[in-house]
């Protein structure tokens, strides 16, 4: 077992943003001498010095459902999956605004709108722009808009509209990619996070495990998203959906996840590590652990599977210590999921 001056240099190279080695990377995944509390305590050193006790909570927006070219194995949406999802185009304003409204109101600290496809037309662009604009006037909630593969044009024209962030995730490593999707590139990914930061946007990009990848992929997509400065980092596991490619994770144990939450610490101290899909589903009773490392979390669900009972994820944060970041009063966030509690089973929507 490593003795307590090793998680100890953990912490105090990511607390001094210090690169680590590819070896000391493979140790934190894989290693039988890592013991998984001193470990989680390590990255909650680091997690604590850039962001504190709080949690932020995001809110998704499935704004269009299916109906999508491409054939990423891992999404329900997908030309190629079989999947039983209710497919239905792009929602009107109103609803958009009210959805927008309705996280606001239930804490969210960003409101995240996804949109099935390739990537958004010119047109599509402009409508994008003239509701980002719509919800920043009415709420001081943070805006980021997941739409596909852009080039710099349509995304200065969201960041001139008020856009915080565009999400593009990597999902996985550039040598696993054309397992995961073969009707675009990794290439075509990364210029996408690159046609953001151009335009002055922050970059919200981060990956699913459990996709056959090996733990040396893990690494290198880690150690990617700290090169393209990624702020925001969502780690997704693999959610068993019946009629995906893939629709079995592989190798995910509750431990095994937890140390990739800290390793994305490690390697990206500062930026904001989100616990993501399949959070509920993998981690099972050591869910809460995940604070440690990630200081945010989606709430209300995924794309096309339900998350945990709202109520039940804020009182999991604020039983282990943590603050909810929000500018609505804590009282009224409790009580509206109260009003809205509903059944905690992960379904297909």
């Amino acid at each position: 077992m490593m003795d307590r001056t090793f998680y100890q240099d953990l912490a105090e190279k990511g607390m001094k943003k210090e690169r680590l080695s590819q070896g000391l990377c493979e140790t934190i995944l894989t290693s039988p001498d890592i013991e998984l509390l001193p470990l989680l305590d390590a990255a909650f050193q680091v997690r604590k010095k850039f962001a504190g006790l709080k949690v932020k909570i995001h809110i998704l927006n499935n704004a269009q459902n299916g109906h999508c070219p491409e054939d990423c194995h891992y999404c329900a949406q997908a030309k190629s999956s079989e999947a039983a999802i209710e497919e239905y185009p792009l929602k009107n304003d109103d609803e958009i605004l009210a959805e927008a409204r309705e996280a606001y109101l239930s804490g969210a600290f960003r409101y995240c709108m996804v949109f099935a496809g390739r990537g958004p037309s010119k047109e599509r662009v402009v409508r994008l722009a003239s509701l980002i604009r719509k919800i920043k006037e009415k709420y001081p909630i943070e805006v980021c808009v997941s739409a596909g593969l852009l080039d710099r044009e349509k995304a200065t024209l969201l960041k001139e509209a008020g856009l915080d962030r565009l999400n593009h995730n990597l999902n996985t490593s550039e040598r696993h990619y054309p397992k995961i999707c073969t009707t675009h590139t990794y290439e075509d990914r990364l210029s996408t996070l690159r046609a953001a930061r151009q335009a002055g946007l922050e970059v919200c990009s981060g990956m699913i495990v459990g996709m056959g990848e090996s733990p040396e992929e893990v690494i290198t997509v880690a150690v990617r998203l700290r090169e393209v400065e990624a702020r925001s980092i969502p780690v997704n596991f693999l959610i068993p959906i019946k009629g995906n490619v893939l629709a079995q994770p592989h190798n995910l144990t509750p431990e095994y996840c937890l140390r990739v939450l800290c390793l994305f610490r490690f390697l990206n101290p500062d930026a904001e590590i989100r616990v993501a899909a399949g959070r509920e589903y993998h981690l099972r009773h050591l869910e809460v652990l995940c604070l440690y490392p990630a200081d945010s979390l989606f709430l209300e669900g995924y794309l096309n599977v339900q998350g945990a009972e709202s109520l039940r994820v804020l009182q999991m944060i604020k039983d282990a210590g943590f603050e909810i970041q929000s500018d609505r009063p804590l009282d009224e966030i409790f009580q509206r999921a109260k009003g809205l509690s509903v059944d905690n089973r992960l379904v297909l929507r």
